[in-house]
C-alpha cells in the first residue's frame, strides 16, 4: 500500500511539473497573478487560489463539516418542533397548508414523506405545552450548533479563536434570534406572496402579466438575498476578530450559489436516481437528510476557506 501512494504521488508529480513547463499554463499564471476579481480586496487570483488550496489541504474540511452536520442535525428537529407549535396559532386562512405545500417542494421527496404525518400533526393541533419545552431545548441546540459553527470557522488553517467560552455562547445566541427572523421573512414571503398577488388580481389592482410575473419572481429574488444576507452575517460574526471581513463578500456569494445548486442537485438525484429507501428501509431518510446536511456544511466551510484565504493573502502582501 505504502508503495503504491508513492507511485500515485510520483505520477500527479510528473503531472503537475509537465504542466507547469507548458507554455499556456506559464502564460495563464501570469495571467492569475494580474487579474484581481471584485470582493477580492485587490488581491489578485493566483495568490488567493494558493492561500485557498492550501486551507482546502491542510484545514481538515471534511471532519470539521462531519462534527458541524451532527450539530446542526441535533438543531433541527427542536427548531422545527418550537417553530411549529406557534404556526397552529395563526389566525390567517390555509396558512398552515401553504406552509406544509412549501416544505413538501423544498424537501426531497422521500425525506418529506417521512415526517408528513408529524409535521401534520403539530402544525394542525395547538399544543402549548410544547411551547415552552421547544423554547429550551431549540434554543440549546441552536446555539450549541452555532457555536459548532464557529469554532470550525476558527479551526481553518489560517486563524484559531480568542474569544472567551461565555463570549462565544453570547454572540451564538445573537446569530440564533437573527437567523431565526431571517427564516421567518423568508417564510411569510413565500407563503403569503401568492396570497397578497391573487388579492391584487381578483380586485383588478394588477392586470398587466409581465407586472405580475416579476413580483412573482421578485419574491424569490428576495429569499435568495436574505440567504445570501443570512451567509454574510454568519461570516462575519462568527469567526475570531482577529480575522476581519467585509460583509458583503466573496464567500458569501459562493457560499449562496453553491448552496442552491446543491439543493437543486442533490433533490434531483435523490428523486430520479437514488433507492435509499429501498436499500435502508425507513431509515434511508434520515441517511438523505444527514447526506443533505453534511454537503451543506462542507459548502459553508468552503465559502469561509475562501474568504480566509483573501484576508491571509492581502495581509502576506502587506507584509512584503
Amino acid at each position: 500500500m505504502k508503495k503504491l501512494t508513492e507511485r500515485l504521488k510520483a505520477f500527479f508529480l510528473n503531472i503537475y511539473n509537465g504542466a507547469l513547463r507548458s507554455r499556456e499554463v506559464r502564460k495563464l499564471i501570469i495571467w492569475s497573478k494580474r487579474l484581481k476579481l471584485p470582493g477580492f480586496d485587490r488581491v489578485p487570483l493566483y495568490d488567493v487560489i494558493v492561500f485557498f488550496i492550501k486551507g482546502i489541504q491542510k484545514g481538515a474540511i471534511t471532519n470539521r463539516a462531519a462534527a458541524l452536520s451532527f450539530n446542526f442535525f441535533l438543531a433541527i428537529f427542536p427548531a422545527i418542533i418550537f417553530f411549529f407549535s406557534l404556526i397552529p396559532y395563526i389566525p390567517i386562512e390555509n396558512f398552515q397548508d401553504s406552509l406544509l405545500n412549501l416544505l413538501e417542494d423544498f424537501i426531497p421527496n422521500q425525506a418529506y414523506a417521512a415526517v408528513e404525518d408529524t409535521l401534520f400533526d403539530i402544525v394542525k393541533r395547538p399544543r402549548g405545552n410544547l411551547l415552552s419545552i421547544g423554547f429550551i431545548m431549540a434554543m440549546f441546540f441552536a446555539t450549541n450548533s452555532i457555536t459548532s459553527l464557529m469554532e470550525a470557522f476558527n479551526q481553518t488553517y489560517h486563524s484559531i479563536e480568542s474569544r472567551s467560552a461565555f463570549r462565544q455562547r453570547l454572540v451564538a445566541i445573537g446569530l440564533v434570534f437573527l437567523l431565526s427572523f431571517l427564516v421567518i421573512i423568508a417564510i411569510a414571503l413565500i407563503t403569503f406572496g401568492p396570497v397578497v398577488l391573487n388579492w391584487l388580481q381578483t380586485h383588478n389592482l394588477l392586470t398587466d402579466k409581465l407586472t405580475l410575473f416579476m413580483l412573482s419572481a421578485g419574491k424569490w429574488l428576495i429569499t435568495l438575498a436574505l440567504l445570501f444576507f443570512a451567509f454574510s452575517t454568519l461570516f462575519y460574526f462568527g469567526p475570531s476578530r482577529n480575522m476581519k471581513f467585509r460583509f458583503i463578500s466573496a464567500g458569501s456569494t459562493l457560499t449562496t450559489l453553491l448552496f442552491i445548486a446543491a439543493s437543486v442537485g442533490f433533490n434531483f438525484y435523490v428523486n430520479n436516481f437514488a433507492k435509499y429507501n429501498s436499500l435502508y428501509g425507513s431509515i434511508g431518510t434520515l441517511i438523505i437528510f444527514m447526506l443533505w446536511i453534511y454537503f451543506n456544511a462542507i459548502i459553508i466551510l468552503v465559502g469561509f476557506e475562501l474568504n480566509a484565504s483573501i484576508s491571509v493573502a492581502g495581509r502576506e502582501r502587506g507584509t512584503r
